[in-house]
């Protein structure tokens, strides 16, 4: 085969495998993770939803419903953008398709000129008579044998090409296909983004008509935010006051670098990111840190932890091995269990029964306590996470949801 047809030959395999590679690697990739993305979010937004239909009609209009509507309208935010976002891969697919589609058209032409080409001189020069001719006017037995050896390269090369333009235009139809695939998901996904649009508005409103409503309450609020803070204080006193004590029964300054100490702490270090959630089921409806109020102006708000809404009934789940180094009663129904992993602490409150004793070794997922349902209905479990005297912030401990 002449070095002419060699090229035109790898030409076609490299346009062929670059064509036909479908959509790049790495926005599938991203694709793939904004679509869980999107399903996780829509699985939060029908959670809350079902916690909010669990609170009685005539306690609605509380702060904890304030929360869940916060939370809800945060999550709709997130899916909108989450949208967009999957809009713009599958608009950036289809233009990518459409090139992809005129390349493949341009190719074909060039291909079939090409083959039309040839094909015409095998026809012309193939016949028994023709072939003959052409050798015998050879000036020597090898050029002969060059031109017999040449002759049955172009008829192989003609098959070869056309089963390459027949591969090519199967090709062509898949791309056709998968491009028609693409534009209808993405009228879908547009049809959905308005549609989220809509939700978001509707609900940005019922949660400014609760908030105005709720304002008008503030003495009860402020009066409610007293005893919380009261809570939280002799919550966090205890915390550090058993933390100590852990610390000081090991007698040892290094304390807890013992091996069986410093080993699981290091197993529990190398879960950052990955440890289970406190509950089976559940969003967080305050985050760790310092925020303002969601209704009283100028007034800021603590937590040394999250807080998870939850179905009522749910029990508080162990997000990893240790012992139980105290079971507090913090009110009567806000019991506080400790648990301890080597230098790190977890701490599950607002429980309203202990499942557990001080001493006793847990395993992870071990259920630790029921969650206190308040009259209002709302459940909801404090969670905190410490390394010796200083708090963390939990959720860049806990595996994301």
């Amino acid at each position: 085969m002449t070095e002419n047809k060699k090229h035109i030959v790898f030409l076609v395999l490299v346009i062929t495998l670059g064509l036909l590679s479908g959509i790049p690697v790495q926005a599938q990739n991203s694709l793939e993770k904004l679509k869980q993305k999107r399903a996780d979010l829509e699985k939060q937004i029908n959670y809350t939803n079902q916690l909010i239909s669990k609170v009685s009609s005539d306690k609605k209009n509380t702060l904890y419903s304030l929360r869940l509507l916060n939370n809800k309208v945060q999550k709709r935010q997130e899916l909108s953008a989450t949208l967009k976002k999957e809009v713009l891969i599958i608009s950036d697919t289809i233009d990518n398709l459409q090139i992809d589609l005129k390349k493949l058209n341009q190719r074909l032409d060039q291909l079939k000129t090409e083959y039309a080409r040839i094909a015409e001189f095998v026809y012309k020069h193939n016949s028994p008579y023709t072939r003959l001719a052409f050798l015998f006017a050879s000036s020597d037995i090898n050029q002969a044998y060059q031109r017999l050896r040449y002759l049955s390269e172009i008829s192989a090369y003609i098959r070869t090409e056309a089963d390459r333009i027949e591969a090519l235009e199967k090709r062509k139809g898949q791309k056709v296909v998968l491009l028609n695939s693409r534009v209808t998901e993405k009228k879908q996904l547009l049809d959905q983004e308005v549609s989220q649009l809509s939700l978001l508005e509707l609900e940005q409103k019922r949660k400014n008509q609760l908030k105005s409503s709720l304002q008008n309450k503030e003495s009860h609020l402020r009066s409610q935010l007293a005893d919380q803070r009261h809570e939280s204080s002799e919550l966090n006193k205890k915390i550090q006051a058993i933390i100590a004590k852990a610390i000081a029964d090991k007698n040892n300054v290094n304390y807890p670098e013992t091996p069986a100490g410093a080993k699981l702490s290091s197993s529990f270090y190398a879960s950052k990111g990955k440890l289970p959630w406190p509950v089976s089921n559940g969003i967080v409806s305050q985050t760790f840190g310092v925020h303002n109020h969601p209704v009283i102006k100028h007034v800021k708000i603590r937590n040394n932890g999250i807080n998870i809404s939850t179905s009522k009934g749910s029990d508080a789940l162990a997000i990893f091995p240790g012992t139980v180094v105290s079971v507090v009663p913090i009110t009567n129904t806000n019991i506080a269990v400790i648990v301890q992993h080597g230098s790190y602490f977890t701490v599950y409150s607002m429980l309203g029964r202990s499942f557990v004793r001080t001493g006793d070794k847990i395993k992870a997922g071990q259920k630790l306590g029921v969650i206190h349902t308040s009259l209002q209905g709302d459940t909801e479990l404090h969670f905190e996470l410490w390394k010796g005297k200083q708090f963390q912030n939990p959720a860049s401990w806990l595996s994301t949801r």
